[in-house]
């Protein structure tokens, strides 16, 4: 058999159940080159550029056109605004009924 570098974060791993564990050679072998090859992938991965949009996202938020600022993203802003309005109303709502329902509770017989 071959000897293989072991971390020291592995020993206490293996060893800390006193047995209760079989750490094989093999089993060493293979989590070391997961290791190096999780840091090779993450170290050499390319990475994307994106063209940069805060110039025009800046001007489109800074035009004085009478829209409030939350609703100038367009479609999707007005669609989550509605949503979150009508969660907010609904819960609201809901919360006071249950709360009306829990204040008089129902006669026992």
């Amino acid at each position: 058999e071959k000897v293989v570098p072991v971390p020291g974060w592995l020993l206490f791993l293996a060893f800390s159940c006193r047995g209760c564990w079989a750490v094989t050679s093999k089993m060493l072998r293979n989590l070391l080159a997961l290791r190096q090859i999780a840091q090779r992938t993450i170290s050499t991965a390319s990475r994307r550029h994106f063209e940069n949009k805060v110039p025009e996202k800046q001007k489109l938020f800074q035009e004085d056109n009478g829209i409030p600022v939350h609703l100038k993203g367009g479609a999707a802003d007005a669609l989550l605004y509605r949503a979150t309005l009508v969660l907010t109303v609904g819960g609201t709502a809901y919360a006071i009924y249950q709360l009306a329902v829990a204040s008089f509770p129902k006669k026992q017989d």
